[in-house]
């Protein structure tokens, strides 16, 4: 009974990874002919390949985060990074996949994984050596090392010239994520913006909580941000500059009253690419220019 268990057990996994297998297989058969056929899961990684020299040609997906440079709008859709799913990126017959570890959900890493697709899952480290080793994995990975070199030193002689320093007065910044302006959220510690906010030289607003969470107006006048940092798409979002100042408790703050915001480019802001030092240079520049 226990053999007869595991064997249906192995039987009904087979089943469930049979239709990705012939997807897989009748992929291989169209394009055999090629030789390079990336698909990436990150907006950072795709711009990496780009900088590196990666052909258009040669980069077949990419998730929707991938916006730049302009060449990436033109490459085949496979969703969400966080939502990717597994047909969907077989269609394409990659002879390799790069992603972070935002790729998910678990279960369709895992089938690739299975399927033995060589595949590269780099670490988010928010911390401008994790961008330059971010660099250096896809070079090695996509054979080429000497281009990820000149890119990292590269990103590190800009970070070394900014001399960021802290402002004589703290400044406190909140950073909000939005789609609409009845879904707004607050970053706490240890997100990609709380990095990059403290890298720049600013304080996060927000210590009580990590993560994200619903935009409150008690939260928000208790914060009392001098500044508010929001993704251009998010303020596009709200409709505008009119709309943040609408939002709740935003008025009662000192970033209110002195209508002062950033709105950046969130792969920019946020991607831990090799433009990590352009986006540390505006927000450093920002924060120092404040009254």
């Amino acid at each position: 009974m226990f053999i007869f268990k595991i064997l249906f057990s192995g039987v009904r996994r087979f089943k469930n990874l049979l239709p990705i297998l012939l997807i897989s297989v009748l992929s291989f058969s169209l394009y055999a002919q090629d030789k390079i056929r990336i698909v990436s899961l990150n907006g950072a990684v795709t711009e990496i390949l780009f900088g590196l020299g990666v052909l258009p040609s040669e980069i077949v997906g990419v998730d929707t985060s991938s916006y730049y440079p302009k060449e990436a709008m033109a490459i085949a859709k496979i969703g969400y990074q966080r939502t990717l799913a597994t047909e969907g990126i077989l269609s394409l017959n990659p002879t390799q996949i790069i992603g972070t570890n935002y790729a998910g959900p678990p279960a369709t890493i895992e089938q690739l994984k299975q399927l033995k697709i060589p595949m590269l899952i780099v670490p988010e480290q928010l911390t401008i050596e994790g961008a330059a080793e971010k660099i250096q994995l896809i070079g090695k990975f996509v054979s080429k090392e000497k281009e990820a070199e000149v890119m990292i030193r590269n990103l590190r002689k800009q970070v070394a010239g900014l001399k960021l320093t802290r402002p004589a007065k703290p400044v406190k910044v909140l950073f909000l994520y939005s789609r609409s302006a009845t879904n707004v959220y607050v970053s706490g510690t240890g997100t990609p913006a709380d990095a990059i906010i403290k890298l720049s030289g600013a304080e996060n607003a927000i210590t009580e909580f990590s993560e994200f969470k619903p935009l409150t107006s008690e939260a928000i006048v208790k914060a009392q941000p001098d500044i508010i940092l929001i993704p251009s798409i998010s303020l596009e979002g709200l409709g505008g500059e009119k709309g943040l100042w609408e939002l709740p408790g935003i008025q009662l703050t000192t970033a209110g009253k002195k209508k002062n915001y950033l709105a950046m480019d969130d792969l920019l802001l946020l991607g831990f690419g090799p433009r990590i030092g352009t986006a540390l240079e505006e927000l450093s520049n920002k924060w120092k220019s404040l009254k």
